[in-house]
């Protein structure tokens, strides 16, 4: 079986991209990561990702003009590693609609919540406050509604009474990518419809 060619985007430690490096080294994976890719050069996910022996692409995005500029270029580091799909994995960036549209059904995004609830930031801190009894994360479709594409998987932890933010957003990373990553670089992943039109999104 041809194994699927992926890109990870990062910003920041890494957490989600870790669990992904876990999941796609084992044995007959069907995904083989080849690069991370992350915005910010002082990324601590990026000395993961090489200890891991992953090509490693910092992209500074001020050095650039515009976004347009930076997706360019980021774009072309996906064509000459031959990138079949893309995992948005703690990426705080906004992909412009043009990349979407050149990537459509392309671009995944790991959002920490069971989406359609609380989409965009400071999920942990907006599900304690909704008194929201599970919480966790969401695999799914990057488009340009924010953290509205279609849901490919989800993994669920209950919340406790004692949790904080900084608690349960630990439990979230603790027990739930593990389990995400395998929904998002199984061979299932290439089943499922793309979604029907792309546009600007963020990837928190």
């Amino acid at each position: 079986m041809k194994q699927s060619r992926v890109a990870i985007f990062i910003s920041g430690r890494g957490s989600n991209m870790e669990a992904l490096l876990r999941a796609a080294a084992h044995e007959k994976h069907p995904a083989q990561i080849v690069a991370v890719l992350s915005n910010r050069p002082d990324a601590k996910g990026l000395a993961i990702a090489r200890a891991y022996g992953i090509e490693t692409i910092p992209l500074d995005h001020k050095a650039f003009a515009d976004r347009a500029a930076f997706d360019l270029e980021a774009d072309r580091h996906c064509r000459e590693h031959r990138i079949d799909l893309i995992a948005c994995a703690g990426f705080m960036r906004i992909l412009g609609k043009d990349f979407i549209a050149r990537r459509r059904g392309q671009i995944l995004n790991i959002h920490p919540s069971l989406l359609p609830s609380y989409p965009g930031l400071n999920t942990h801190e907006r599900a304690l406050s909704g008194g929201v009894k599970v919480h966790g994360c969401t695999v799914h479709f990057v488009t340009g509604d924010l953290d509205g594409g279609p849901i490919i998987a989800q993994a669920a932890v209950p919340v406790l009474a004692e949790d904080s933010a900084e608690s349960l957003a630990e439990r979230v990373l603790a027990r739930a990518p593990d389990q995400v990553a395998r929904a998002t670089l199984n061979g299932d992943v290439g089943s499922i419809s793309p979604p029907p039109e792309a546009g600007s999104s963020r990837s928190p």
